[in-house]
């Protein structure tokens, strides 16, 4: 299993201009790359080596900075393709999809740029790394991070690191290659997870994992980025940008902390973990537009990643279930009806009577789902997963 460490480097003023000088100029170079391939209309790996290897090399880049330059063009436009045919730019006569192919991809100057074992080396000892830039081979840049990621790195690190300068603040994101745990193949019952607003997730154990403060803080972030964006100086822009970044730590931070909360119950309890297969809910909920907003903003996608991956690192199954009707169904006689649910937080069964909290009956229900789709294999298939910062 792949899992992505990231560690901060602690470089001296001289050292971190010349990092800084050497991710100007790989990204212009990029730049240029990327215009000249929208322009001849050539975006493989094989077509632009044999376009621009010779010119990347004379301005000023070496072998493996220039092939890794390509690299990333390439795979760029790559992701822009697959993007557009799977319909996630709209449709082609859309603006968004215009926007999107009309134009050559540009890079930011201060984006990441991946480095390999012949441009980066790792003194793990001595949290040290000796990293290639334009101005010559720079040593002993000292390197921090947390016990257990700075373990990880020593013990399964491979392949390329990414070179990141976000905020004034350094950093290297390392992949690492961690052998899977066995998987327990005759889980006790499954725990199951209903996610939601109100309560981002609640478990079929009890446990509910409240939003409401989070969503208070996230009313006011919306107001606060509304009266930047209306007031559009370059300061403001600049204020809406940090604060962007802070929404986005802080929703990753509370996931990642649920997702361990989750895991490490499904694991103290020999369960499984079931979970509704959201795929195309933006799609297909209709909801008044406060109500899309709220929906739209919140990273169900990444909290249900961050669950998957932790699972398999504890050896935890991870099934999906359909989500259909499951909040409705009531999880004593699975009676289905839309006035079960008299308000939000209430479930109220039409037929037997019983009473419970909404979002918890719904977990129940998706718990016995999970369970279901175990016994009769037809286990499906996780999300694939995105790099984790």
């Amino acid at each position: 299993m792949k899992l992505v460490v990231r560690v901060k480097l602690l470089p001296t003023p001289e050292q971190a201009a010349a990092l800084e000088a050497t991710l100007r100029s790989c990204n212009a170079a990029a730049n240029w790359l990327s215009a000249e391939a929208f322009a001849r209309r050539v975006t493989s790996r094989a077509g632009l080596q044999a376009l621009a290897y010779v010119d990347l090399r004379t301005r000023g880049l070496s072998a493996q900075p220039a092939l890794h330059v390509l690299r990333k063009v390439a795979d760029a436009y790559a992701a822009l393709k697959a993007h557009a045919r799977v319909g996630n730019l709209g449709k082609p006569t859309s603006k968004r999809y215009a926007r999107a192919t009309s134009k050559p991809i540009t890079f930011r100057a201060g984006a990441a740029q991946p480095f390999d074992d012949r441009c980066l080396s790792w003194q793990i000892g001595a949290a040290t790394v000796s990293i290639w830039t334009t101005s010559g081979r720079l040593k002993n840049i000292t390197f921090t991070g947390h016990s257990e990621q700075l373990e990880l790195l020593a013990r399964y690190r491979r392949g390329e690191s990414d070179l990141l300068c976000r905020d004034g603040q350094w950093y290297l994101i390392a992949t690492c290659e961690v052998p899977d745990v066995e998987e327990n193949s005759r889980p006790d019952g499954f725990v199951g997870v209903d996610l939601g607003i109100t309560n981002i997730a609640t478990t079929s154990s009890g446990r509910r994992h409240s939003g409401r403060h989070l969503n208070r803080r996230r009313e006011q972030d919306r107001k606060l980025r509304g009266k930047l964006q209306r007031k559009g100086t370059k300061s403001a822009k600049r204020r809406a940008k940090r604060h962007a970044g802070r929404e986005a730590r802080r929703a990753r931070d509370i996931n990642h902390k649920i997702s361990k909360c989750i895991v490490a119950e499904a694991q103290r309890t020999d369960r499984g973990i079931a979970l509704e297969d959201l795929g195309g809910i933006r799609e297909r909920a209709r909801l008044r537009k406060p109500q899309r907003v709220t929906l739209h903003s919140w990273a169900f996608h990444q909290l249900g990643a961050f669950i998957s991956y932790k699972a398999k690192r504890a050896g935890v199954p991870v099934v999906y279930v359909d989500p259909v009707y499951t909040s409705r169904e009531c999880s004593q006689c699975h009676h289905i009806d839309k006035r079960n649910r008299p308000s939000q937080a209430v479930f109220a069964c039409r037929s037997c009577g019983f009473v419970e909290h909404a979002d918890l009956n719904a977990s129940h229900n998706i718990a016995s789902r999970g369970w279901w789709v175990w016994v009769c294999g037809a286990r499906s298939v996780a999300p694939a997963l995105a790099p984790l910062a």
